[in-house]
């Protein structure tokens, strides 16, 4: 699967005259000429839902579901379905992980709010802190995950398919793995370590913080720094080297931009799950048939 700025997969469907298998081969495409680089995380989710829309379309077309439904295409349909009901799984997780850290967020700006002392204040950090800790390695089994249902997808071979089912196979392993490459990008920001430094450079790290020059070369990396800025934050609430005021307040903004970006992010995956479920869907009443 690896980590790079663009999916470097592409698709030529050999059976191009319907309309349905142009579209989406055209949304294949955009996707895999789409930067992450240069674009926004959510941008390539809305792009993942376009596609689907458009492989929709193409799994209700009754000479794709003639096709498919035959007994001896069991072996493919099967992979596939494993990795759509993966690809549910993980949206769905980390849909919901998105949603805890805006609740975290918010517990955190209450806390700061009410300001009922130290010990309150430091709980609740302690609490986000764990938090974080657990979403970094559930992140990190969900990768792995990914890469083991995309390497069995790819490695069953096509072999004896009539021109049709070989493109409509062709076109969901690629919407397979375009899903896998764009949910990447996601559980990568959520799979964040907390953000470690030595005394020494907390100081450093903390005044190019509070001067907000910290550059962001893209919107993972965006998200990755909103992350890091409230870790350095809060940190920086348990040193008594600042004024309380200040410190509350620079958490309490760093949390209010970190909640902003979730909560996109959590509202295009809500939409990308439900696409999900119907394509799952439609595609085992294709095969149970």
């Amino acid at each position: 699967m690896g980590c790079s700025s663009k999916t470097e997969r592409s698709i030529s469907l050999p059976c191009r005259s319907h309309p349905s298998t142009v579209r989406v081969e055209e949304e294949l495409n955009k996707i895999k000429t789409w930067d992450a680089s240069l674009k926004e995380i959510n941008y390539g989710l809305s792009r993942l839902e376009d596609l689907y829309k458009c492989m929709e379309d193409l799994l209700n077309l009754p000479l794709t579901q003639q096709a498919l439904s035959h007994h001896q295409h069991e072996k493919w349909t099967s992979d596939l379905q494993d990795g759509f009901i993966l690809l549910l799984d993980i949206c769905g997780t980390a849909r919901d992980v998105m949603t805890q850290m805006m609740e975290h967020a918010r517990d955190l700006q209450s806390t700061f709010r009410r300001r009922k002392g130290d010990s309150s204040i430091e709980t609740s950090i302690a609490k986000y802190n764990c938090f974080r800790k657990n979403t970094n390695k559930d992140a990190k089994k969900l990768i792995a995950a990914m890469k083991q249902i995309d390497n069995k997808i790819k490695a069953t071979p096509l072999l004896e398919l009539d021109q049709h089912v070989s493109s409509v196979i062709k076109a969901l392993r690629e919407v397979v793995a375009a899903s896998i490459s764009i949910l990447h990008l996601v559980l990568l920001f959520l799979s964040v370590p907390i953000l470690k430094l030595k005394p020494a450079r907390w100081s450093l790290f903390s005044k190019l913080l509070y001067k907000g020059a910290i550059a962001c070369e893209n919107h993972l990396q965006e998200n990755v720094n909103k992350l890091e800025k409230v870790d350095v934050a809060l940190h920086s609430l348990c040193r008594g080297d600042s004024i309380e005021g200040d410190k509350l307040q620079i958490a309490q903004n760093s949390l209010k931009s970190l909640e902003a970006s979730i909560e996109d992010v959590e509202n295009v995956l809500e939409c990308l799950f439900r696409r999900f479920i119907k394509t799952r869907v439609t595609l085992l009443n294709i095969v149970s048939h």
